[in-house]
């Protein structure tokens, strides 16, 4: 069995989501403490108590799930897992990427919850709301999503932002084109094709400021090379160097989430489990769908860790 660990990205948050772990585990509470101290505020409660509309926002709930997710890993760790000898791979879907690198030790805890408020406030504040947009592109093939972003784009700027495989593409950029895109592949043949509900462009050209805002913050903090390479959203290959992995988080901020080629990545390299780590299921979701071969498997609470610890300690 060759194991990888997977990190979920935005949209997978919960009000109450880690709450069991902090109940149940003392180094589950040191993590959140120690996300609250390097914030200076008490996102913790946000996370426990709510209220949602407080979490979603981006600045918050980029941190909050780097801190479920670490939560694990650090009850996981307690209790005998040793990363570099039980794990093969680490990957996370945007900023899930950032836990992956915290978990393989590239950046500290605290310096990754720092990073990841920088990059929500930047990310948030790169467009004037209501100037971009998202759309999910359901059922159509990858080349044919890229073919209708490239007519749209007579308009404006328009791009793949996430290939989430299973079907699920979404696109992102300036309003009128990305509609006029949605527009087009309904004419093209995909099954539904939708806007989302989000404050901003993710993953376009249009983050550019955001890009510029984390190439600076990376440049000032302390970062050593992951003790298992980490599959790098923007080249949906290994990489191991920390210098390499900084560059790439900032081309991550415009460019494509690249989740399919990923998961296909794993599957062709003989990775057989995923075990999603944090919050939700939408990982395990997408894994299945993208390649039957592999097995996802979440672990976000203390009777997840229990099973999770008897198959990888086992």
């Amino acid at each position: 069995m060759t194991v990888a660990f997977t990190f979920p990205g935005q949209g997978s948050q919960a009000v109450g989501m880690g709450k069991d772990l902090a109940d149940n585990f003392a180094e589950a509470r040191a993590v959140f403490e120690e996300v609250d101290e390097a914030l200076g505020e008490k996102l913790s409660d946000v996370i426990f108590n709510g209220p949602e509309e407080t979490l979603t926002l981006t600045a918050n709930a980029q941190p909050a799930l780097m801190a479920v997710s670490m939560a694990v890993i650090r009850v996981l760790q307690a209790r005998g897992l040793d990363l570099k000898s039980k794990v093969a791979y680490v990957a996370g879907h945007s900023l899930g990427e950032y836990s992956a690198l915290c978990a393989a030790g590239t950046f500290s805890l605290a310096d990754t919850a720092r990073l990841l408020r920088i990059r929500g406030n930047a990310m948030q504040a790169a467009v004037p709301v209501g100037v971009g947009a998202m759309a999910a592109i359901i059922g159509l093939e990858h080349a044919d999503v890229i073919a209708v972003c490239a007519e749209a784009s007579a308009l404006g700027a328009c791009q793949i932002a996430n290939d989430n495989g299973g079907g699920q593409i979404v696109i992102s950029g300036e309003k009128a084109p990305v509609e006029k895109a949605a527009e087009l592949a309904t004419a093209k043949g995909a099954k539904r094709a939708i806007l989302l509900p989000v404050s901003a462009p993710f993953h376009s050209t249009l983050m550019a400021p955001a890009a510029d805002a984390m190439r600076e913050a990376l440049a000032g903090v302390a970062k050593s090379n992951p003790v298992v390479p980490v599959i790098a959203n923007v080249r949906a290959a290994p990489v191991t160097d920390a210098e390499e992995i900084a560059k790439l988080l900032v081309e991550q901020v415009t460019g494509q989430v690249r989740w399919r080629e990923t998961v296909e990545w794993f599957a062709a390299n003989n990775v057989t489990t995923l075990y999603e780590i944090g919050a939700g299921k939408v990982l395990t979701g997408l894994a299945r769908r993208i390649d039957k071969t592999v097995n996802g498997i979440t672990v976000n609470n203390a009777a997840d860790i229990d099973t999770a610890l008897a198959a990888l300690l086992g």
